[in-house]
């Protein structure tokens, strides 16, 4: 694990967060984590990026792991969006120079799409993987749920995670998993995605969309959507066989990550 930084987001709260920095980089990498994780389930990807030569910021949500904010709780999309921005700017402030690229799983393949809609031009790439960003799969039921929004639901995601029993396991049994999601997260989830769908045009950035083709929990036809209606004219999408939704932690991890690092490589 790399220097531990806490940065105030747009309103104040405190975002924790870890850089790893490469001798001499070839670019910086901002990793977004997924829906009840942290940054911490990124250590494997991040080593592999900093081996490869990317300096690497990784930081937790709003209301995960180690950050401020209520639990697993959202009020409105654009908060999720403006603190990925806040991490952008920092990671391009340190870096003056350089390229600064976006990796994003799920909910944080969800908030990097909605980077790339809201700030055009401001990532130099973005990878999604196994990104929500049309909501196929009604993972969470039928949104918006009329219910008050700091209410909860127990987090029952774990089973559709990986094929690897050992990462179902250690995602279970980790305690800064958070074990419950606010309606809020999920209200506002919804309306993110409704943004994403109007707005698919505006998505101009390089992009490589990575997905799972038996992903439980995200539709791999949410990619192949999203790959066909955005305004980008860099992009790629590839759908990987067999595997389920956490394809940086299958057992051909690596192989996933030689795609995205190839992807980059040829960027940076």
């Amino acid at each position: 694990m790399g220097k531990e930084y806490s940065v105030s987001s747009f309103d104040g709260t405190k975002l924790h967060g870890v850089i790893d920095t490469a001798e001499r980089a070839k670019a910086v990498i901002v990793i977004v984590h997924g829906l009840c994780e942290h940054l911490g389930r990124y250590e494997y990807l991040a080593g592999k990026l900093l081996r490869d030569g990317y300096t690497i910021y990784r930081f937790d949500h709003r209301g995960h792991g180690k950050s401020e904010g209520k639990e697993t709780f959202y009020g409105d999309f654009n908060e999720i969006v403006d603190d990925v921005n806040v991490i952008m700017e920092k990671a391009k402030a340190e870096n003056p120079g350089k390229k600064v690229f976006l990796i994003g799983h799920s909910m944080g393949g969800y908030a990097v799409a909605l980077y790339g809609t809201k700030y055009p031009g401001k990532a130099s790439g973005i990878v999604c993987s196994g990104a929500l960003t049309r909501y196929n799969h009604k993972l969470l039921g039928e949104l918006p749920i009329k219910a008050s929004a700091d209410s909860y639901v127990p987090n029952s995601l774990g089973d559709g995670v990986c094929s690897d029993p050992a990462v179902i396991k250690a995602y279970v049994n980790d305690p800064l998993v958070s074990k419950r999601i606010s309606i809020g997260l999920m209200n506002s989830i919804y309306y993110g995605v409704e943004y994403l769908k109007a707005n698919a045009k505006s998505f101009v950035d390089p992009v490589l969309v990575m997905h799972g083709c038996n992903d439980g929990l995200v539709a791999e036809r949410d990619s192949r959507e999203f790959f066909g209606e955005i305004g980008s004219k860099d992009k790629g999408l590839i759908i990987f066989p067999f595997l389920m939704h956490e394809i940086f932690n299958e057992k051909i991890k690596d192989e996933v990550i030689g795609e995205a690092l190839g992807w980059l490589d040829k960027r940076a």
